[in-house]
């Protein structure tokens, strides 16, 4: 099988493009996945998102509930499992 074959009939790619918002600014803005990541953790207090705000470049940290880990996980963000020191 050639690779045309294989990809005969797909469409075109669309990368996934997540929204945001800067606490500190308050500007609204779209980022890929690449701009994104995802730290989960043994507790809600642990699980978070972050990036950096492209308006301000302030960092940002946001809580990450089961809904959120799911969008970001299969959009492709990067992940960062955190281990208990227990």
């Amino acid at each position: 099988m050639t690779v045309a074959t294989a990809f005969a009939g797909m469409r075109k790619v669309v990368p996934v493009v997540f929204r945001a918002g800067c606490p500190d600014c308050r500007g609204r803005f779209e980022l890929a996945a690449s701009a994104l990541r995802l730290a989960i953790g043994a507790s809600s207090r642990t699980t978070f998102y972050s990036f950096t705000c492209p308006g301000c470049g302030a960092a940002v940290r946001k809580p990450a509930g089961e809904r959120i880990v799911e969008l970001l996980t299969g959009g492709g963000v990067r992940t960062l499992r955190l281990h208990s020191t227990v």
